[in-house]
């Protein structure tokens, strides 16, 4: 069965929920586990959007965007090159 996947701003939201808990004197496995994650969840999130602001995450979101539609671009151009190329050599 597969699981739910959360956005971006819920998982930032996890992420203070765990640290206010944190500071309320749980440790992270007590925290994340209230919250409804595994302790491993946490810190995989932490690591990609540890320390993040609203504004950076949507700015992140942005960028991601614009870098796929770059890449598709890219791939575009590299095909119709080598299919010239490929035409080319049968006109010699």
């Amino acid at each position: 069965m597969a699981g739910k996947r959360e956005t971006p701003e819920g998982i930032v939201s996890k992420l203070r929920q765990i640290e206010v808990l944190q500071g309320q004197g749980m440790t992270v496995a007590d925290a994340s586990r209230q919250i409804g994650i595994t302790e491993q969840t946490f810190y995989r999130w932490r690591k990609q959007y540890g320390g993040m602001s609203r504004g950076q995450l949507k700015r992140l979101k942005e960028l991601e965007k614009e870098n796929q539609r770059l890449r598709r671009a890219v791939s575009d151009l590299t095909l119709d090159k080598l299919i010239l190329a490929e035409a080319a050599k049968g006109n010699f």
